[in-house]
């Protein structure tokens, strides 16, 4: 069995519920799911295992800052997730976009990064900075 080197990633959120409508819509489209949790658990998002229950790491987890400050994003940093095909970079963007979520990058070829390198970038409602890619 091979394991993933990423158990998770967090992500700071200013409003739970503005975030979960937002996750909820654009995961789907790359093949993540929600990870039911506990009433008033942050949502939490991951893979689901192809045969029996579970889901795959790593998780995306949605949470408010422990420390009570305001969450904020990192300059210079986002959070790539693999899609399927070109097609599915476009839906991502789309799906995004409808949910609250701004341009970063409309889909296409990023040359600088390869020849086959197709990506697209957003950021969430609270800022963070997303991105679905593929390789043609």
């Amino acid at each position: 069995m091979t394991h993933s080197v990423f158990s998770h990633v967090t992500l700071g959120s200013n409003d739970l519920q503005t975030s979960a409508l937002f996750y909820d819509a654009v995961m789907p489209v790359l093949g993540l799911q929600r990870i039911p949790k506990p009433e008033g658990k942050p949502p939490a998002y991951a893979r689901p295992v192809e045969q029996g229950e579970g889901f795959k790491l790593p998780y995306i987890y949605i949470y408010s800052p422990y420390d009570g400050e305001p969450a904020c994003v990192g300059n210079g940093s986002h959070l790539a997730l693999q899609a399927g095909s070109a097609a599915e970079v476009d839906r991502f963007y789309a799906v995004a976009l409808e949910h609250g979520g701004s341009d970063e990058g409309a889909p296409g070829v990023r040359a600088h990064y390869g020849d086959d390198y197709y990506a697209a970038y957003v950021r969430d409602p609270d800022g963070n900075k997303l991105q679905a890619v593929c390789y043609l």
